[in-house]
C-alpha cells in the first residue's frame, strides 16, 4: 500500500472514531462521518485535487469543532500542515451562530489555498445535502437563508478552484441566489 494511502486512511479512521456517536441532521439521520468523506470526495472527484495534506484536512474538518479533538492533537499525529489547515475552516464554537458566521464571511478571502479548496467542498456538500433533504426543524426560508450565506462566503473563497466554483454557481443560480 502507498504511503499516501496510509495516510488518508489513518485519516479517515480518526475521523470515523472521533465522529462514531453523531449523526447528520437530515430526517435519515445519516452517519456524521459521511460528510467528511463526502467533502474529501468532491475534492478528488470534482475538484481534481491530489494534494493528500488538503484530503487529510477534509477528512478531519469538523474534529475540533464537533468534537474533544484538539489542534495540537492533530499536530502530533497528522503533522503541522494538516493542523494548520483544520484550524483555518474550524469555528470558535464558544462565539454565537451568527458571529460564527459573520467570521467565515469575513476570514473566506485571507484563508491559505489548501484551506479554501476544504471550504468550498464543505459549502459544496452541505447545499447540496440542503438540496437533498430539508433538516430537522429547518424551514424553506432557513434553507434560502443559510444558501444567501454560503454564497456570501464563496465570494471570498473565488479564485481557487474553478471546477467545484462552477458547480457552486450552478446550485446557487438553481436557488436565485446573486452570485
Amino acid at each position: 500500500m502507498s504511503s499516501d494511502s496510509i495516510l488518508l486512511l489513518e485519516a479517515a479512521n480518526f475521523a470515523a472514531g472521533k465522529h462514531r456517536n453523531q449523526r447528520r441532521k437530515d430526517q435519515e439521520e445519516t452517519p456524521y462521518i459521511n460528510h467528511p468523506i463526502g467533502v474529501a470526495r468532491i475534492l478528488t472527484h470534482e475538484g481534481g485535487i491530489t494534494d493528500i495534506a488538503v484530503l487529510q484536512a477534509a477528512l478531519l474538518h469538523d474534529t475540533v469543532e464537533d468534537t474533544d479533538t484538539t489542534i495540537d492533537e492533530l499536530e502530533s499525529i497528522f503533522g503541522p500542515t494538516v493542523a494548520r489547515i483544520v484550524e483555518e475552516v474550524t469555528d470558535d464554537k464558544s462565539l454565537p451562530k451568527q458571529e460564527r458566521k459573520r467570521l467565515q464571511v469575513e476570514h473566506a478571502p485571507h484563508c491559505s489555498h489548501q484551506a479554501k479548496l476544504v471550504k468550498l467542498a464543505d459549502k459544496l456538500y452541505n447545499l447540496r445535502d440542503l438540496n437533498r433533504c430539508t433538516p430537522k426543524g429547518w424551514s424553506t426560508e432557513r434553507v434560502q437563508e443559510y444558501f444567501e450565506w454560503a454564497a456570501q462566503v464563496v465570494k471570498g473563497l473565488r479564485g481557487t478552484n474553478t471546477s467545484l466554483e462552477n458547480l457552486l454557481d450552478q446550485l446557487l443560480r438553481e436557488k436565485s441566489v446573486p452570485i
